[in-house]
């Protein structure tokens, strides 16, 4: 495995931006107009900060996607808490299947052979298994219709963002989510940031109105090029695609949603909105695989004068940076840990646990990514109904409005994505060659949104 490949296991065990939890749907707005009084913990929707989950009857989840991102979900929820099993794998692959199960047995954990299922119906057979938590890792393109499944077979969920590619896709979420709140079946969704207490503690000062009401917010996420593979001989395009599934916009969404989306939802999640409007560009001008774009410029328009100026690049020996910002009429904010007047005096910082040398220990007791489970498992044993989807989605599809305003070099409203029939991938799966998923898209010429 080369150095480039090698980039994206770093995710499976360590929780290195992440963040805080919450609901998009309370709006600053709503919050400052009552700011006399401040908003507490639990009114502003916030999740528990707890350093593990509360023990209770034994909960066994299924893993679907056996890859590094999925292992490390795994060993995720395994330390969220007491009594908390990993009893099934499902992958179209076999040797992440084989993998996947050697690193469990590192830990004296055994995956009968019997519940480990190969194939692009795998996850279906998992699903028939004696299992309480389905845990979603697989590329982002088949993510809808698990989910559905997932919550048609009473399960629930932790899924990985992005959560859909394409808007059919984001509305199969939407639909899923719905069914879920009916069935009560609680779901989390992987934005770190809104499970880390850094941010947590910050947004709660800016909910309770200490700069103001939010005129304009950037976001940024630039980064040297991620992993890769190279195709080997014999791989069909398809084989091809999914072993290189994060370079190709059909199966990841492109890198805008794969990890720009994060501060997009941090921005989506202050502002309490989501934008009405983007207009963009981007380009490929370094990529070696697949069919992405290296680099996105884009202006979202939430209306009423607040803007997000929005990039994300991946072009190895530039400047790199992962961060927000929000600017009120009172001060200014990086979201994470401080706050400063319009002089740019600091206001306000959040303090990190310290040793007993002072030095900064680990932000958090847990780290977000288990933060995620442990919030999770804590709402399944203690009653307390959460589901993310429909938040995730929004940003979600955020996202996706940027990536289809450079792509096209249009206006690309909310209504219009919203409402757009665009599917991406084929649609029917099989491990042969598959035609005209390798363009990359060309802004100005005839496209349909």
């Amino acid at each position: 495995m080369n150095k480039k490949e090698n980039n994206f296991s770093r995710r499976e065990f360590i929780g290195k931006a992440a963040i805080a939890g919450a609901i998009g749907t309370i709006g600053l707005g709503s919050v400052l107009s009552s700011c006399n009084k401040k908003k507490s913990h639990e009114e502003l929707g916030l999740p528990p900060m707890l350093d593990h989950a509360p023990d209770g009857p034994k909960l066994k989840a299924g893993l679907i996607g056996a890859g590094h991102r999925g292992t490390g979900a795994a060993f995720n929820f395994l330390g969220a808490g007491p009594n908390l099993e990993v009893t099934a794998l499902a992958d179209v692959f076999k040797d992440k299947i084989d993998t996947c199960r050697d690193r469990f047995k590192k830990y004296d954990i055994e995956i009968p052979e019997e519940n480990c299922f190969v194939g692009f119906d795998a996850y279906q057979k998992l699903l028939e298994t004696d299992i309480d938590v389905v845990l979603l890792a697989t590329p982002p393109h088949f993510r809808p219709e698990q989910f559905k499944a997932a919550i048609q077979a009473k399960k629930h969920v932790f899924m990985e963002k992005p959560v859909a590619v394409d808007p059919v896709g984001i509305r199969s979420i939407l639909s899923t989510a719905k069914r879920a709140e009916a069935l009560g079946l609680c779901v989390i969704t992987g934005t770190q940031r809104r499970h880390q207490k850094d941010y947590i503690e910050t947004y709660k000062q800016i909910a309770n109105g200490i700069i103001g009401q939010i005129v304009g917010a950037k976001a940024y996420w630039n980064q040297s090029h991620v992993w890769f593979r190279t195709r080997q001989e014999g791989w069909s395009d398809m084989e091809y695609m999914l072993h290189n599934w994060n370079n190709f916009t059909w199966l990841s969404g492109d890198h805008i949603l794969d990890t720009h989306i994060h501060n997009i939802d941090i921005i989506n999640w202050f502002a309490g909105k989501h934008p009405l409007t983007a207009i963009g560009y981007g380009g490929r001008h370094r990529r070696v695989t697949g069919n992405q774009y290296d680099f996105f410029s884009i202006d979202f328009d939430y209306g009423n004068g607040l803007s997000s100026h929005s990039m994300c690049r991946q072009i190895d020996s530039c400047a790199d940076g992962v961060g927000e910002v929000v600017v009120g009429t009172k001060g200014y904010s990086n979201c994470i840990n401080k706050i400063f007047d319009l002089n740019g005096s600091l206001i306000w910082e959040y303090e990190y646990p310290k040793n007993e040398k002072g030095e900064i220990e680990n932000p958090e007791n847990a780290s977000s990514y288990i933060q995620e489970h442990i919030h999770l498992v804590a709402a399944i044993r203690n009653s307390q109904y959460v589901n993310e989807a429909e938040q995730t989605a929004y940003s979600n599809l955020t996202a996706i409005m940027g990536r289809e305003a450079a792509y096209t070099g249009k206006k690309i409203t909310w209504d219009e994505i919203m409402n757009s029939e665009q599917q991406l991938g084929p649609t029917e799966y099989n491990m042969s060659d598959v035609d005209k998923l390798f363009e990359v898209p060309i802004p100005g010429t005839p496209v349909k949104i």
